[in-house]
């Protein structure tokens, strides 16, 4: 790049990582919870927040993405990512994510002001700590991880002044640390601690352990959610308690996928797998469907 080599738009791209975006539809949980979905002003409001978001999250992947550069080099993945393969300069790195920042807390305070300024902040906070070397404290690494997740909810409901059931925040947490342990037990299978410092403080059956636990508590708090007599009364219905098989096949389906020759990236696991995909889309519209549509 230094010798004068253009810079490439889908490098830039690429770098922004926008497959992650992903994750960020947790902002939805809460109006879909509140049967807010299809009410025009609201789903404007949680599709704007939804976009500052994915601005933000891509700007902390840049920030991430520079200070990590020499420790990608090393890595038989992450070598190929934009910065570390030398496509874009650390410098137009710089300037990406300061503007990638400058766009999402604009869009955001356009749309909802105040309302869920603190959880975004907040968001960017902890991944920044993250990024400056959190992530290298045992234990601490993975709860960053999860808080992640979490924030996303929070952030979806802060800005539309929406109350999420006990049951869902105790899902998403159960879910995320899944997620995330799983995450860091294919990394310490793949590279045997090599290319992550904080690898060498756990071992695979820890993680392995742990990791299923949390799946357990997941799934456990999904089906009280279901079968809660509150939740039945909110909804009419008290189908829901039979998306729980729907819900525990996903899992089966993903917990396949990551016992196979994978690094745990949740991302990566469910885009490389149609039929994960179809199962989460179906379970999806089955919830969705027995909210909106109790008569079903």
């Amino acid at each position: 790049m230094g010798g004068g080599t253009p810079l490439r738009p889908l490098e830039l791209i690429k770098l922004m990582r926008p497959k992650h975006y992903i994750k960020n539809f947790l902002i939805f949980v809460s109006i879909t919870f509140d049967r807010d979905l299809f009410h025009p002003q609201v789903l404007l409001r949680v599709l704007m927040g939804f976009a500052a978001f994915c601005l933000l999250t891509s700007a902390v992947y840049v920030l991430n993405d520079i200070r990590d550069v020499e420790a990608d080099r090393q890595h038989e993945v992450k070598r190929n990512r934009p910065i570390a393969s030398g496509a874009v300069p650390i410098p137009a790195a710089w300037a990406l994510a300061a503007a990638l920042l400058v766009c999402a807390l604009a869009i955001h305070l356009a749309a909802c002001g105040s309302q869920g300024l603190g959880f975004m902040l907040a968001y960017f906070a902890v991944n920044l700590g993250y990024s400056l070397g959190l992530k290298h404290v045992p234990f601490l690494d993975i709860v960053l991880l999860v808080m992640g997740f979490v924030l996303r909810v929070l952030y979806g409901a802060a800005i539309v002044s929406s109350s999420t059931s006990a049951w869902v925040y105790l899902t998403v947490f159960s879910l995320s640390f899944y997620l995330g342990l799983g995450k860091r037990r294919n990394e310490l299978k793949r590279t045997q601690g090599s290319t992550r410092k904080v690898l060498q403080y756990y071992s695979y059956e820890f993680l392995d352990k742990f990791m299923y636990l949390c799946l357990t508590l997941a799934v456990t708090f999904y089906a009280l959610w279901s079968a809660d007599a509150q939740v039945a009364a909110k909804y009419g219905t008290d189908k829901l308690i039979w998306t729980v098989p729907l819900v525990i096949i996903s899992l089966m389906k993903y917990s396949a996928d990551i016992e196979s020759n994978s690094y745990g990236d949740p991302v990566d696991v469910v885009m490389h797998d149609k039929v994960l995909l179809l199962l989460g889309g179906a379970l999806v519209l089955m919830v969705v469907g027995l909210i909106y549509l109790p008569g079903l």
